[in-house]
């Protein structure tokens, strides 16, 4: 991880935007176009073809994915670049963000303040759970790295910022603040939270891991396809009870 070249490619980025009046290269939004420069900063090695898909980086440690959502649709995709070299799929998170609110006609700023969600590891969940196959393979690698971020939102002519009419227009990093990496099968314990006892239920774990019990049992699912947990029963109120493997 290097702050300091992650803020440099948030410069140049936002610097060539405001240079073609704020409008992202073939309409790629900044947090996509940041991540990009950061990973790799040489253009010609950028969107690359690979098979019938379009590599977002190629280069000498193989291929990176940067995917801001929809998992779904990476499932294809990874299939097929994993045939050729290793892959880094890189998920940013908004650890810290910011909400910034503007009138969709003027863009004059309405409103700006602080979220007060903040995401977690656990709240790749979802996300994740449709590439767990991947996890085990030794070409595979994940990176999750979690970003502050200035989310922009359009209002229309509504009262109320929070009501209809909002929409998200961009989301743009303003730092790097953690990046945590996944390598190898091992790794993927980093998701059983600190201080869970070696047997525990759902409910037991989302606690531990200050989640929700729908985002806990997913985790779970995948760390039993990786065998770091395993079902070993149900307790006397019916809750399935799990055990870590060690």
């Amino acid at each position: 991880m290097d702050k300091l070249a992650f803020a440099e490619a948030c410069e140049r980025v936002i610097a060539r935007e405001r240079k073609s009046n704020g409008i992202g290269t073939l309409g790629e939004k900044t947090l996509h176009a940041v991540l990009k420069e950061y990973y790799e900063p040489y253009a010609d090695n950028q969107e690359i073809k690979v098979g019938d898909f379009v590599a977002d980086i190629v280069g000498e440690n193989g291929i990176i994915e940067i995917q801001t959502a929809n998992f779904r649709n990476l499932v294809r995709k990874l299939d097929v670049f994993l045939e050729y070299c290793d892959v880094t799929v890189v998920y940013p998170m908004a650890a810290v963000k910011h909400l910034v609110w503007l009138d969709r006609e003027t863009g004059e700023i309405i409103d700006k303040r602080k979220s007060p969600k903040k995401m977690t590891i656990w709240d790749s969940a979802f996300e994740l759970y449709s590439i767990r196959y991947a996890f085990d393979n030794p070409r595979f690698h994940l990176k999750l790295c979690m970003l502050e971020i200035e989310e922009i939102r359009t209002v229309g002519k509504i009262k109320s910022k929070r009501g209809l009419g909002s929409s998200r227009v961009d989301r743009i990093p303003m730092a790097l603040l953690d990046e945590i990496s996944f390598d190898c099968v091992e790794d993927y314990k980093q998701f059983i939270p600190d201080g869970l006892e070696d047997e525990f239920t759902c409910k037991e774990f989302a606690k531990k891991a200050s989640t929700d019990t729908d985002s806990a049992r997913t985790i779970i699912n995948f760390l039993i396809y990786l065998e770091h947990v395993r079902l070993v029963g149900k307790g006397k109120n019916g809750a399935f009870i799990y055990r870590k493997n060690t």
